[in-house]
């Protein structure tokens, strides 16, 4: 035995999404999971956020495979763009197989053989780790932890999981799996802190269908649903539920479409209903019609954020209609969310959450179910992942009240030694955000994202100077503020800001207004103080110098004789 046996995070510590995961020893890696974030306010114009896979990139002839554990964006959903920089087999069970082959296929990559379908339970070698996947309850069917065998230690690596009693699609967590595994106990569990900080249990799949039976049953015009396209089980639910209130039920939304017949591939869904497109409707009375939508989480471009604004082509929500959010709001997302409430509510639709009833259970263990998972697996570290960093630092603090002898807070880029010795952060490695911007993958720290935050923030100024060959202005400068200042304190005193940038180039020596560069700043200076800008307000100032030759204004003067 030799070398180290290292965790290195690339995404997915000290944020919820965006999970990519690095084990290595002798610098042989594998990767487990390539997920990707949605972007918000910080990065304007964006949609989706990937990792900088530049570390792994350099490494790619030593990375063995990439493990996938589900089919959640945030943990596969960055496949299709950065797998071809990797060009590795992709291991996993057989629903995220199902979706991947989708996803690979709709972003034009044909590489559907490098997936590596795997049975739970069943091992399977890459160098120097012995993997197997081994079936968890989540919120989506066919999640999986991760067992890793090493010449240091054994390593389970959760993914997303909890413990249901009745999960309802798929099967439960398999305990007697997990308590062999750890009952020599284990080197390190690395593990999912997303709600170490909830009390109690996550709850039951169960006992929401049956709380949503009921709420379907009671409701009297047009239903709209919304959750997660990849709660299979909660699909499954909304359309046994709408189907016994007597509606006919109809799937909206591309992603939830593929998700049914990713699910239906995989062999789960046995009990669907019959449902409706939305464009075989017809003449079916609006309440007994019950829309499953994408879009729970206020997504521009999904089926309900149209319908809530008048803009989806077939559906229309009336006063009297319930809306039902059966999902959790992610955090961040708040705003969004409750602007798409109100506008339903604007319309006189009942909006329904989980703020006012039971429609929604967690897919992540509370703090009993993580405390179980402890004592199952009695390891020696604990390394808390997924989750912000208040979730980490008090998953922490539980592991170590539970006898775990360390539980080091680490950052996405350390490189955290595992064995053999003390456990340590021994370097950083490059990390980062790319934004997929049209086709081309641009650093969420390029100068396109400070500008358009600026942009966004304070707006901008556009100052354009006519000047002759001398450095003289042959007219007063054209001010146009665009979202900087208040327009009609702007128009107001407009003569004098004009005046007074002209008197500031006029100000200038003969040699200094032949100069662009000196003459932009002059502008610039004089326009904040003639405006009376404060320090913390930043337009951006675009400076637009036009100079007019002698030959440029003869010509300009003889087409005016000649017009007259």
């Amino acid at each position: 035995m030799s070398g180290e046996l290292v965790f290195v995070p690339l995404g997915g510590v000290g944020e919820i999404g965006m999970n990519v995961y690095l084990y290595g020893i002798d610098d042989q890696w594998i990767m487990v999971d390539l997920g990707l974030t949605f972007a918000d306010d910080r990065l304007p114009g964006a949609d989706l956020v990937l990792p900088d896979l530049s570390f792994i990139e350099e490494r790619r002839d030593r990375l063995l495979g990439i493990i996938i554990t589900h089919a959640h964006e945030d943990h596969i959903g960055a496949v299709p763009y950065l797998w071809s920089k990797l060009g590795v087999p992709i291991h996993c069970t057989r629903f995220p197989a199902a979706v991947l082959r989708r996803k690979l296929s709709e972003n034009g990559v044909q590489q559907a053989s490098a997936i590596r379908e795997m049975t739970p339970g069943e091992p399977f070698d890459l160098g120097p780790f012995r993997c197997c996947l081994m079936h968890v309850t989540h919120s989506i069917p066919d999640a999986n932890a991760l067992a890793i065998d090493t010449p240091f230690g054994r390593v389970l690596h959760t993914g997303d999981w909890k413990l249901d009693p009745a999960p309802m699609v798929g099967e439960r967590t398999d305990i007697e799996g997990l308590e062999s595994f750890g009952r020599d106990g284990v080197l390190a569990l690395v593990a999912d802190s997303t709600n170490v900080m909830s009390p109690g249990t996550s709850g039951s799949e169960a006992e929401v269908r049956d709380s949503l039976r009921t709420l379907i049953r009671e409701q009297k015009g047009c239903v709209v649903l919304t959750t997660f396209a990849s709660n299979i089980a909660r699909l499954e639910t909304a359309m046994l539920a709408g189907h016994e209130a007597g509606r006919s039920v109809v799937v909206v939304g591309r992603s939830m479409h593929r998700m049914i017949d990713a699910a239906k591939e995989s062999g789960f869904l046995e009990n669907m209903p019959p449902v409706l497109d939305e464009r075989d409707v017809g003449q079916t009375p609006r309440e007994k019609l019950m829309y499953l939508v994408t879009g729970s989480q206020g997504e521009p471009r999904a089926a309900l954020m149209r319908i809530a604004f008048g803009n989806h082509p077939r559906i229309r929500l009336e006063p009297g209609d319930t809306a039902i959010f059966s999902s959790k709001i992610i955090p961040g997302n708040e705003r969004t969310l409750y602007n798409l409430h109100n506008q339903l509510v604007e319309r006189g639709v009942e909006v329904i959450t989980e703020e006012d009833h039971f429609v929604h259970v967690s897919g992540h263990p509370c703090r009993d179910e993580i405390e179980q998972m402890y004592r199952w697996m009695r390891p020696k570290i604990a390394v808390p992942v997924h989750g912000e960093v208040r979730h980490l630092y008090a998953h922490a603090r539980l592991a170590e009240r539970l006898g775990v002898d360390t539980a080091p807070v680490i950052r996405n880029g350390d490189m955290l030694r595992l064995a053999p010795g003390p456990v340590s952060v021994t370097g950083e490695v490059t990390t980062g955000r790319l934004v997929l911007e049209t086709t081309e993958l641009v650093d969420a720290g390029d100068d396109l994202y400070r500008t358009r935050r600026r942009l966004m923030s304070h707006g901008t100024i556009q100052i354009v100077l006519v000047l002759d060959s001398f450095g003289s202005l042959l007219t007063s400068p054209r001010i146009t503020p665009v979202g900087a200042v208040e327009l009609d304190t702007f128009t107001e005193n407009a003569d004098e800001i004009t005046e007074r940038i002209s008197d500031a180039i006029e100000e200038l020596s003969d040699r200094e207004v032949l100069d662009d560069d000196r003459v932009e700043l002059t502008v610039r200076t004089g326009l904040r103080q003639a405006m009376g800008l404060p320090k913390f307000k930043r337009p951006i100032i675009d400076v637009q110098i036009i100079r007019l030759s002698p030959d440029a204004l003869d010509a300009g003067a003889d087409k005016k004789k000649g017009a007259a």
